[in-house]
């Protein structure tokens, strides 16, 4: 049960302001899901006429061209970026990350659609593939939304609740395939109604025990080689962003329930329920300067598996927590808000940098209680990889309690 305690109440408030963010100026909001093309936008500048890196590259090497051939966007905006580099989770790792931008009509009356993929390698051993979509049809009539992925992901894990310690660090060892299919239908002015199918399963499980000799978390919540959660989903979405990639305004609120009956294949009956609300406000007419916000409530009904379970970076486009390893946090319920301040460095827009703060909390085991607050805070370099797409390669280091520092890289925006 969740306790009436002075840390949900602040959260609870947050939670609120962000919702109160989201849901104002119907007005503005209004004005930007009925805008057709890029004219729509009015006073916002329009990244495709400013430069990015191709252009850099094109004049760096002297390659040919007749004027500016990339004023003129293709029908598919690809952006793809190998890297050798280094985080918490991964160690120093090689990877491959690329998104393809585009409309799915000519004359560009649905908003912009995407497709990520990640191939990765790195020194813990881990192997990662990626393919996500949000794809939209029909006059934004209709929204497709997938997630699949194959990994290999031996991780730490530190226990659950807020309170764990780096001194618990279990080392864990896994394969994990994961199936998401989800279909919007249009109900209203940016209003969607969704229903799909999720399917997640791990095996191979090993578990290496704590660092310190104490019994693990994972085997007092009930240690399983492996586990089946095959279940639906139901959902509401509001969304008027126009570019998902890098949003310049709007709002996208995201309810998702969803329950894994044992008829469906799943080792045991368990059911979610996650809000996901966002906010982008331009504060000023005369650049693209943006204050984004994110609200991330995740919560978990009965006998979950533990890999199933919320946590640190373990959002769709496993971005939250900036500031701490992948699974830092674990607990059957999650709360979690940030704010983030994107603003150019170069009028040409190749430049650009983020400042932001998040704060994250789980639920204890097995109390169920919220009792600490987990902030981070960091900054971050934008380089801007293709401007008809608005894709940024973003840079950022975040420190968290307890010593918690790393570098993080992704290929357009956070959130």
């Amino acid at each position: 049960m969740l306790h009436n305690i002075p840390l949900l109440k602040k959260l609870y408030t947050l939670s609120l302001i962000l919702s109160s963010v989201v849901l104002t100026s119907s007005a503005q909001q209004k004005q930007d899901s009925t805008t057709k093309n890029n004219a729509r936008v009015g006073a916002y500048i329009d990244s495709a006429k400013q430069r990015d890196l191709i252009d850099v590259i094109v004049k760096l090497f002297h390659i040919s061209s007749s004027g500016d051939q990339r004023q003129e966007a293709k029908k598919i905006s690809l952006s793809v970026v190998p890297s050798v580099s280094y985080s918490l989770t991964t160690g120093f790792q090689a990877d491959l990350t690329g998104n393809a931008g585009f409309y799915t009509t000519s004359d560009h009356h649905e908003n912009y659609s995407e497709i990520t993929g990640d191939l990765t390698y790195d020194t813990k051993d881990q192997k990662i593939s990626v393919f996500r979509s949000e794809v939209w049809f029909g006059d934004n009539q209709y929204k497709l939304v997938t997630d699949t992925r194959w990994e290999r992901f031996p991780e730490d894990t530190y226990g659950l609740g807020t309170t764990s310690t780096v001194a618990k660090a279990n080392h864990l060892d896994f394969k994990y395939v994961r199936s998401y299919f989800t279909i919007y239908k249009k109900i209203g002015t940016d209003l969607y109604a969704g229903a799909g199918y999720d399917l997640d399963y791990h095996y191979g499980i090993s578990q290496g025990g704590n660092a310190d000799s104490t019994l693990s978390d994972y085997s007092r919540y009930g240690f399983r080689p492996a586990s089946i959660s095959s279940g639906i989903n139901v959902s509401l979405l509001f969304d008027n962003r126009r570019n998902p990639i890098n949003p310049i305004n709007g709002g996208y609120v995201s309810i998702i329930y969803r329950d894994n009956p044992i008829f469906m294949g799943s080792d045991n009956s368990w059911q979610s329920l996650q809000f996901d609300l966002r906010r982008y406000i331009r504060l000023s007419e005369s650049n693209n300067n943006i204050l984004a916000l994110w609200g991330l409530f995740w919560f978990t009904h009965g006998n979950v598996p533990y890999l199933d379970l919320p946590g640190t970076a373990e959002d769709m486009f496993n971005n939250s927590g900036r500031g701490y390893i992948q699974g830092r946090f674990t607990g059957r319920n999650m709360l979690y808000v940030e704010s983030e301040y994107r603003f150019g460095i170069t009028s040409n827009g190749l430049l650009g940098a983020v400042v932001f703060a998040n704060a994250e909390s789980v639920s204890e085991y097995p109390s169920n209680d919220f009792s600490k607050i987990a902030p981070a805070l960091g900054t971050g370099l934008r380089v801007k990889m293709n401007k008809h797409s608005n894709t940024n390669i973003c840079i950022d280091y975040a420190v968290g309690i307890n010593k918690s520092n790393g570098i993080f890289l992704n290929l357009g925006e956070i959130f």
